[in-house]
């Protein structure tokens, strides 16, 4: 990916200030690729919306629901007029036509080949069931794409402290020989557990010099 250059390097954001900014069915209608964002992404039961909702702390802002498969846009949320979050669509256990499905796949696989603002994505599994398939495609992207991935391992409060140490370290050893800049954490939505690591994640990528990548 080619950085933009020519914007100034900007200040941390303020999670707390996120505003829904567009959905967007395809890459085209998009907002413009400038400055820097961060995606998230996961199954479909993975808790995205919850994860930013918590992390925003509005409740409101990400559209969440019962039902997986709901967010079926690419759904931008503004922190400055240079710095984004993103909530793709979820894959896994949709249940929508296989031909909806399929168009969600291609735009989400279009947004992140030629998103250049694109800075890192935040890849969320369930820590029951962590490293599902789709899971593991994502992961091998980013690899070869050299896109930091950071992973939440989401719904930790159904584990005890010691599980979830053992969960985090689990998935950890399993990727460390694929290489790439994946880093792991535990995180609960309910509980507001984790989100000192996830904002520090955040704050670097959306700060980061372009120049250096």
């Amino acid at each position: 990916m080619s950085p933009n250059t020519d914007l100034i390097l900007p200040d941390k954001p303020r999670y707390d200030h996120a505003e829904f900014l567009a959905s967007a069915a395809k890459v085209t209608q998009c907002p413009p690729d400038l400055g820097w964002e961060v995606a998230f992404a996961g199954r479909s039961n993975a808790g995205k919306s919850s994860a930013i909702n918590s992390l925003t702390r509005n409740r409101k802002l990400a559209r969440t629901s019962k039902t997986p498969g709901r967010t079926q846009l690419l759904n931008f949320f503004s922190l400055t007029e240079q710095q984004r979050l993103v909530d793709l669509p979820g894959y896994g256990f949709a249940k929508v036509p296989i031909a909806m499905k399929k168009a969600w796949t291609e735009q989400v696989e279009a947004y992140l080949q030629q998103r250049q603002s694109l800075q890192g994505i935040i890849l969320l599994m369930d820590i029951r069931h962590p490293l599902q398939p789709f899971d593991e495609q994502l992961v091998s992207w980013a690899i070869d794409a050299g896109m930091p991935c950071h992973i939440l391992l989401t719904k930790a409060d159904k584990f005890k402290r010691g599980a979830q140490e053992a969960s985090k370290l689990k998935v950890e050893k399993e990727l460390a020989p694929r290489g790439g800049v994946i880093t792991v954490q535990t995180f609960s939505s309910l509980k507001h557990q984790g989100h000192e690591s996830l904002i520090q994640k955040l704050d670097e990528w959306l700060t980061q010099d372009l120049t250096a990548r």
